[in-house]
């Protein structure tokens, strides 16, 4: 409940024709993670169903595209499990094989359909810019024997420059299509015998030549009309190309949903990688399976594998704890509050899984933090409206609506109006500083758990060190609390306690030594790092202390904003009054409540998972069906 589940490394020992069907026993269970590190090399020299694993992928990479040009989806497989032999799998993958030669036909088809599409669209973008030419663009383009000519694009702002100089060496400029930034120009002249000086004026100018496709040299009218004709063959083969894939479709039907149920049944085998070896005939596989599992996992071994086979089991090695997978289960209400913790991190084996305890701050932080009855009540109710969208997240959005239902009759507020009912326990804006006073100790209270959680999580590792001197351990725990003591006592007496004052100094003292010890470099430099890492844990939780009030200052903000709506409110008649409260209602929520959701993970994920969890665990994937 508090950690990942203990587990066991387990060794399964079987003949190697039983390799394949153990996988899928295995699989069908969903609890036996795959152990890959290499093992009994000297005796298991091999890796079994490397030829397995190659037709498999082969398949796969034929079934995809095949898939994906057909579109076909799988139905999901709900039909008797069992074990495929190698021969049903290269059956699959010769049937794919031939499915595929057909397919590439289609596909090939297909990629020269667009082509041709794409090449009739950029060939009406070309016409486009020559349609206010009433001639034969061929004719443009083609040596005359009197006629020179010249087609192109220059900037916009150059044409009657250009029209200009090229008019006194005998050449005439017909613009064709304009633009603010650029125009489309028609240059004729007489052919001359002698050097123009044509090519450098117009080079001169940006003038930059268009080149005309042999399919648009003609009129263009009859260009369009032509390549509106090469539109519709496309478009007509498409559709016959388009009914000659649903009709092979409907016909492999069958085939292809046979094939992804032979590869859907191959993949535990293929999966298990280097986690099995053989020799001979013995085989042997290795993985993880969480305790409480072991005699499910012997009892299906038992009862569907056709020969004996040999089960030991151990605990994992202290060595072996950075590579054990983490098995989390949770009840439904708590799953959604272990998705948000799965984003900071993986728990290590063994570390204190922190969803309980997130789940519960978080909670009570978003009441405190949103406390009103109308607008918790919203938010319960939007979250049971919208329960199949939220999914595995309903409980959540129920258990914060509550919430801040509760805390909104504990501040007497019901969608801001404070005058409906009497608080039980206190109005925020009647004593804001009691109010802080209350947040700062949450605050406090939280840093010490994650403080002892912090230093749980080093002794169940073995790291005794560690739960003594490192950061928030113990020597870092007991400073901070001769922090709060200094500071009470100079607050309620005007002095500070001798007692706290001797604590704070000596585990100060401590943490300065061990990180003077542990750096290594030259004094000078050993002293200046030891003194700014002490330093920062005196600040870290100085500001991890005060970020709480955060929590006390949402809870006034809130106040606050109601207030303000009913002030506008007030200054309007009596429809706008209640538009403006409605409005002001529907802001406060929407806005605030998404602020208060931000700022509370990010009081738990700074303030708290920071200081116990390391999140770098190894998540459990199991060998499975899906």
């Amino acid at each position: 409940m508090f950690s990942p589940l203990p587990m066991k490394q387990i060794s399964i020992k079987v003949l190697n024709e039983d390799l394949p069907g153990a996988s899928v026993i295995l699989a069908g269970l969903n609890n036996f993670s795959p152990d890959n590190r290499p093992y009994a090399e000297n005796a298991l020299t091999e890796i079994p169903g490397q030829h397995f694993r190659e037709q498999y992928n082969q398949a796969k990479s034929r079934l995809d595209k095949i898939s994906a040009l057909v579109s076909y989806t799988p139905t999901p497989f709900d039909g008797e499990v069992t074990t495929i032999t190698e021969a049903e799998l290269e059956q699959a993958n010769q049937w794919l094989g031939e499915a595929w030669e057909t397919c590439s036909d289609f596909e090939e088809r297909q990629r020269r359909l667009t082509e041709e599409s794409r090449n009739i669209s950029q060939l009406e973008t070309s016409l486009a810019n020559f349609s206010n030419l009433d001639v034969d663009l061929g004719q443009l383009q083609q040596d005359q024997p009197f006629l020179e000519s010249s087609i192109g694009v220059v900037s916009s702002n150059r044409v009657e420059q250009l029209k200009d100089a090229i008019g006194l060496d005998g050449y005439l400029l017909f613009p064709f299509l304009q633009s603010e930034k650029e125009s489309h120009v028609l240059i004729i002249g007489a052919k001359r015998t002698e050097h123009s000086k044509l090519k450098s004026v117009l080079d001169t100018a940006g003038f930059r030549p268009l080149d005309i496709p042999p399919e648009l040299h003609t009129e263009p009218e009859t260009a369009k009309s032509r390549l509106a004709e090469r539109h519709a063959a496309v478009d007509e083969n498409s559709q016959q190309l388009n009914l000659e894939i649903v009709a092979w479709r409907a016909n492999a039907l069958e085939g292809l949903e046979q094939a992804a149920q032979t590869l859907h049944l191959a993949v535990p085998y293929v999966a298990l990688g280097e986690a099995a070896r053989k020799s001979g005939k013995l085989a042997r596989l290795q993985g993880w399976v969480p305790a409480e599992d072991m005699a499910q996992v012997e009892e299906a071994l038992q009862q569907k594998l056709p020969n004996a086979f040999v089960l030991e089991s151990r605990d994992p090695l202290p060595e072996e704890r950075a590579i054990v997978p983490s098995v989390m289960r949770h009840s439904r209400l708590f799953k959604p509050f272990s998705s948000l913790v799965m984003q900071y991190g993986v728990p290590r084996y063994g570390e204190v899984n922190p969803t309980h305890l997130f789940a519960l701050t978080y909670i009570l932080m978003f009441g405190m933090m949103f406390g009103d009855v109308g607008h918790g009540a919203v938010i319960l109710g939007a979250a049971l409206i919208w329960r199949r969208k939220l999914g595995s997240f309903t409980p959540f959005g129920v258990a914060a609506g509550i919430s801040s239902m509760v805390f909104g009759l504990l501040y007497g507020s019901i969608f801001g109006f404070e005058h409906l009912f009497h608080a039980w326990w206190i109005a925020p804006l009647s004593d804001p500083l009691y109010m802080l006073t209350v947040a700062l100790l949450w605050g406090i209270g939280f840093i010490v758990i994650s403080s002892l959680l912090n230093i749980i999580n080093h002794l169940v590792q073995g790291d005794r060190l560690g739960a003594l001197f490192g950061d928030n351990g113990l020597l870092s725990l007991l400073l901070y609390s001769g922090m709060l003591g200094s500071g009470y006592s100079l607050y309620a007496e005007g002095s500070v306690g001798g007692f706290w004052a001797t604590l704070a100094i000596l585990t100060l003292i401590g943490i300065f030594a061990h990180k003077l010890i542990e750096q290594e470099a030259s004094i000078g430099e050993r002293i200046l790092v030891a003194f700014i890492e002490t330093f920062e844990t005196i600040t870290g939780y100085a500001s991890n202390t005060l970020s709480f009030l955060r929590v006390a200052a949402f809870s006034l903000n809130h106040v606050a904003l109601a207030i303000a709506v009913f002030t506008l409110a007030g200054m309007m008649g009596d429809t706008g009054h209640w538009i403006t409260v409605v409005l002001g209602n529907v802001f406060i929520l929407v806005l605030e409540g998404l602020i208060v959701a931000i700022q509370v993970l990010r009081l738990e994920f700074y303030e708290g998972f920071s200081r116990f969890y390391a999140g770098d665990g190894k998540a459990f994937k199991p060998l499975t069906l899906s």
